[in-house]
């Protein structure tokens, strides 16, 4: 009896599935994407309604042909890629090159065995409008990327590129540098009494800052205006004039959607965005716990719903009941709201099961996996429990001499008590700047109206007003999030690819603009005002929203958008000014050709080519000083052009053996190894030890646009691992 084909994205969930599903299933991957526009033409027939010409992607090509088998003699084929408008074009892409007349549509929001089971007893068509969706927004960005990015090639540096998100997201580092730039620091003073309560009966100081005087505030600007304070309360007698004790309720924050599991695990775990999702993406598609087969351990991770299942729900309570008493379990459900914006395809990003505790999963998770699993956990279980309940008192000091006794200065002290710490037993969210909360603040000692208090000392303080603080990786994916601009699914793609194309620069986790990006955003906000204009950026998002939800039509949202574009597409090919710098001759001669050597720039920085180019293309890596390295440099006739091969910083000394490129160091979860800089045409890796020369008697066994066997690292015996794009981890 033939089996049902069920076609996922993940290699990974087919181990998953087949633990749930057994042998009867046919359990098959489709490694993502199987049709894509083409790479070197636009693809997109602007005169007849935008139609795209769709293509198997090369390295797909044998799969498809290996999925069409199981296909033709497969009971039933069920198409289950991921819960998500990307997913949902994926499915499509699949039905249409295998030319699937009845296939139908499951998705899981979660990969465990009752997910799974009941998608499978609730299969669906096709969702044709979230396809239309994700094809207006993959020919818009096709549009300008091929449009725009060759202006930018031809007038500033080749190998520039543009996009609908990724340019809006450069322009807003771009902008917050010029802030920090233009701002001008205020001087401001702040003056520090600290005090002690009378009688002295088990006493301890606490802090009260300069607040007011005759209900106004008092805001020193110098140390001119300290000193007049100072003198009016020289000799004063400290008195207590006021306190006010009021209780605070601070609730839990919302389980995590995408954008708030980046921010997080940027803040406490010191992750990027890409290694993030990365490993969201191994715990979502399930990994092997043993006895229990392999189980999906949190829900899907590209989502801005912070909605949580019924069955969720009331399994927390009950696990937070049992560990932690019903004192923490709300009388009510707790709901969360989403944002306006948000699409409610899928749940928030849980642990599937409350029970799974990260100490039950400690020697099944490696370090990240295990790191970001208790984060998960632990937000997830805080947002069911519980507000957290503080006492903050609020203590003011009148300090009166004999010539202020009518208008005497307060200052103000303020501290808090835990009375009930709910979620703050489980969780507290973590910061993006040093502000002090009231939970952080100290108690105060018991203080009374009238109570006399010694003082111990005084503490005048300079500041300075300070600009607005650079980007984060956490902070720009909160201000994308807030602007609008791009999805869940985008945010960790756009921020890498910006810092690939040089546009920013990630130091101490802060990011600048670097020369060519903030060149690049001064052109396109010229003559591409609306590409970059956040506004119109957020509006286009709601636009493809709409087109999902089948109140807007696809072509019509590219058409609208298309006419306007190529109108300034023809203006900038003329009016945008030429930002190439002129080649420079040098001192230096060609080792192939004995012609002068021009220092030229390119993507990754300044590098010596042949005067003779094109005739030869011998390109020199450089040293600060602009002298060639006597290690790597290019090979003659590697690269197509003199304008974008300078070598990456983490270059070796060490050449490829293929002869078109150097090794550069990269970093697995293993450790250090070498890989091929034109990696992923070339895949040659290799081992290497901690100071970078290589171990003995290796041999490369690769060829050009070949996969490499891997090859054991020197840490554990371990392969190394691949970077999925290429670059350095």
């Amino acid at each position: 009896m033939p089996k049902s084909l069920i076609i996922v994205e993940s290699p990974a969930k087919t181990r998953t599935l087949h633990s749930f599903l057994g042998d009867s299933y046919e359990i098959m991957a489709s490694n993502g994407h199987v049709r894509d526009l083409p790479k070197r033409r636009l693809g997109v027939d602007v005169e007849h309604d935008f139609v795209p010409a769709y293509e198997a992607i090369p390295d797909r090509r044998d799969l498809l042909q290996r999925l069409a088998s199981a296909a033709r003699r497969a009971a039933n084929v069920y198409l289950a890629s991921d819960p998500d408008r990307e997913g949902e074009a994926i499915a499509w892409h699949l039905a249409e090159a295998l030319h699937l007349t009845d296939a139908r549509r499951i998705q899981f929001n979660e990969i465990t065995r009752a997910a799974v089971l009941g998608a499978l007893e609730h299969p669906r068509d096709l969702d044709l409008k979230r396809v239309d969706a994700q094809q207006a927004r993959r020919v818009l960005d096709r549009l300008i990327g091929y449009k725009l990015s060759p202006i930018l090639s031809s007038k500033i540096q080749r190998g520039l590129s543009a996009g609908r998100v990724q340019s809006v997201a450069v322009r807003l580092i771009c902008d917050r540098e010029r802030e920090i730039q233009a701002f001008e620091p205020q001087e401001y003073w702040t003056l520090t009494a600290n005090l002690t309560p009378q009688p002295p009966v088990d006493p301890f100081p606490f802090p009260a800052k300069l607040h007011s005087r005759a209900g106004e505030r008092v805001e020193p600007k110098s140390r001119g205006d300290i000193d007049v304070v100072l003198g009016a309360i020289d000799g004063a007698v400290w008195r207590v004039d006021d306190v006010k004790v009021r209780e605070q309720k601070r609730n839990a924050p919302a389980p995590f959607i995408t954008s708030t599991l980046q921010q997080e695990a940027a803040r406490k775990l010191g992750f990027s965005n890409k290694r993030t999702m990365a490993v969201a993406q191994s715990l979502y598609e399930g990994l092997d716990l043993g006895a229990d087969g392999h189980v999906g351990l949190i829900t899907y991770m590209r989502t801005d719903s912070v909605r949580v299942a019924a069955e969720a729900q009331a399994e927390a309570r009950a696990f937070i009941t049992e560990r932690y008493g019903a004192v923490y379990v709300p009388a009510a459900v707790r709901q969360y709201k989403s944002r306006a914006s948000a699409q409610d395809a899928h749940e928030a990003i849980r642990p599937t099961s409350a029970f799974r505790t990260p100490a039950d999963m400690d020697r099944r998770l490696d370090n990240d996996q295990q790191r970001l699993y208790r984060l998960i956990w632990l937000r997830f279980v805080a947002s069911q429990m519980n507000p957290a309940r503080l006492d903050v008192t609020t203590a003011d000091v009148a300090a009166t001499t004999a010539a202020s006794a009518g208008h005497p200065y307060v200052f103000r002290a303020t501290g808090s008590i835990v009375r009930f710490d709910g979620f703050m037993r489980v969780y507290t969210e973590g910061r993006d700047t040093d502000e002090e909360r009231d939970e952080d603040k100290a108690p105060l000692p018991p203080l009374t109206v009238g109570q006399l208090l010694d003082l111990l000392s005084l503490e005048p303080k300079q500041h300075f007003t300070e600009p607005p603080p650079r980007y984060t990786e956490a902070t720009l994916v909160r201000a994308m999030e807030e602007k609008g601009i791009g999805r869940p699914s985008t945010y960790a793609a756009t921020i890498s690819i910006i810092q690939d194309r040089g546009y920013a620069e990630l130091r101490e986790k802060r990011f600048y603009p670097t020369e060519l990006g903030t060149t690049v955003i001064d052109q396109l906000v010229k003559h591409f005002p609306t590409v970059v204009d956040i506004g119109f950026t957020a509006a286009m998002e709601t636009h493809l929203d709409e087109v999902e939800e089948g109140t807007a039509n696809w072509v019509t949202l590219v058409r609208d958008f298309y006419q306007p574009f190529a109108e300034s597409i023809a203006e900038a090919k003329i009016n945008m000014e030429n930002q190439k710098p002129p080649p420079v001759e040098t001192d230096y001669v060609c080792p192939a050709t004995g012609a002068k050597m021009l220092l030229r720039k390119g993507r990754y920085g300044a590098f010596l080519g042949c005067s003779n180019y094109p005739k030869c293309r011998k390109l020199l890596q450089i040293n600060e000083a602009g002298e060639p390295l006597d290690g790597p440099n290019f090979a003659c006739g590697m690269e197509k052009d003199q304008s974008a091969p300078a070598l990456p910083a983490n270059a070796t000394a060490h050449t490829c053996p293929d002869g078109r490129g150097v090794m550069v160091v990269r970093q697995s979860r293993y450790g250090p190894f070498l890989g091929c800089s034109n990696y992923p045409k070339c895949r040659t890796a290799l081992k290497i030890r901690e100071d970078q020369s290589l171990e003995p008697d290796q041999e490369f066994k690769c060829k050009w646009g070949q996969k490499a066997a891997r090859r054991t690292s020197s840490r554990a015996g371990k392969p190394p691992a691949r970077p999925r794009t290429g670059g350095a981890s």
